[in-house]
């Protein structure tokens, strides 16, 4: 399995860095089967975060013929007071100091990423995962109507109010889409990626090794609806 995790600018670090450790390590523990490499939409680039300038490098495109897997991340910024609108932007694509979240994710929409992303989705031969607010650039990109999905637990409303069947849950397997709720979910999902794809042995040595343990049941559209609690 090829994963490929996309890079945008204001990206939220975390997002990144967690399931790109956990999916090397889960590499190593099985002999190679898993790759992971950072990209972006336009090629090799620096790409600066929305954490204080920390920039991360994206050392290739994003490449739906080889991709297995393409993981996006959600952004990092304020969240902002209730009601507050956004200032108008500039075209200038590096992030600003304390720019809103929405407005560093609704900016990936003018870049050729949606494009992609909806290419993916199309693809039966990759999975998309998201962790934080990337299912809200899907779901802003109009690519999440009707699908299962969840997202950081403050922007659970705009991820229903796009057509999606939000889910309050830390990670959500539907099929070929599979997302992971606030930012440390990054964990989780890229454990969970690797019990689905490699294994539950490779997985758990993976959790072993960060002294790390999954928390909550992974939601799948599985089995008897629940009745009222």
């Amino acid at each position: 399995m090829h994963a490929q995790i996309v890079l945008f600018d204001g990206f939220d670090p975390l997002d990144v860095i967690a399931p790109y450790e956990v999916l090397y390590a889960g590499g190593t523990a099985s002999d190679g089967a898993v790759t992971v490499e950072l990209v972006s939409a336009e090629g090799p680039r620096e790409v600066i975060s929305g954490t204080g300038g920390l920039t991360l490098r994206a050392t290739g495109a994003v490449d739906l013929e080889r991709a297995d897997l393409l993981l996006v991340p959600g952004a990092s910024g304020r969240v902002g007071e209730p009601g507050e609108v956004p200032d108008e932007e500039a075209d200038s694509r590096e992030p600003e100091r304390d720019e809103l979240s929405a407005v560093l994710l609704a900016r990936t929409l003018t870049t050729e990423l949606p494009a992609l992303l909806g290419r993916a989705m199309d693809d039966p031969g990759i999975t998309v995962a998201t962790v934080c607010g990337g299912s809200l650039v899907l779901a802003m990109a109009g690519l999440l109507e009707g699908r299962h999905a969840t997202t950081h637990h403050l922007g659970l409303d705009l991820l229903d109010a796009t057509g999606a069947h939000m889910v309050r849950a830390r990670v959500v397997d539907d099929g070929d889409l599979i997302t992971g709720a606030g930012v440390t979910s990054g964990l989780d999902l890229g454990l969970y990626v690797l019990e689905r794809e490699v294994g539950p042995r490779i997985a758990h040595a993976v959790e072993e090794l960060f002294a790390h343990e999954r928390r909550g049941t992974v939601w799948r559209a599985q089995g008897p609806t629940p009745a009222a609690l």
